[in-house]
């Protein structure tokens, strides 16, 4: 999913992010499974964590688009957390605020 997710970003303008591999877990509390007459639960379930800064003027653009994008009406279609970035700083060049963005 992640891959539609920056595809459709890019596209819209927005080709800068990071992305992590990461553990967790939602309300489900993880899975069971059962594998070779075993039932197994996991506690913590491989993740995409995906942070992307933009202008605040962006917000509502780009969380719709990874909204549209990454929805699947099922358990595990993930969260959006928006949060404030007090102040961005490009090392190489010392550009600050948005221009850094």
């Amino acid at each position: 999913m992640f891959s539609y997710v920056k595809v459709a970003l890019a596209k819209a303008g927005y080709s800068s992010l990071t992305a992590y591999n990461v553990k967790g877990r939602g309300k489900q509390s993880g899975v069971i499974k059962t594998a070779s007459g075993k039932t197994m639960r996991a506690e913590v379930l491989p993740k995409t964590k995906v942070e992307i800064v933009v202008e605040y003027k962006d917000v509502k653009k780009v969380t719709a688009i990874i909204v549209k994008i990454a929805w699947t009406d099922t358990i595990g279609d993930g969260k959006i957390f928006v949060s404030t970035v007090d102040d961005a700083i490009r090392i190489r060049t010392g550009e600050k605020g948005k221009d850094a963005i």
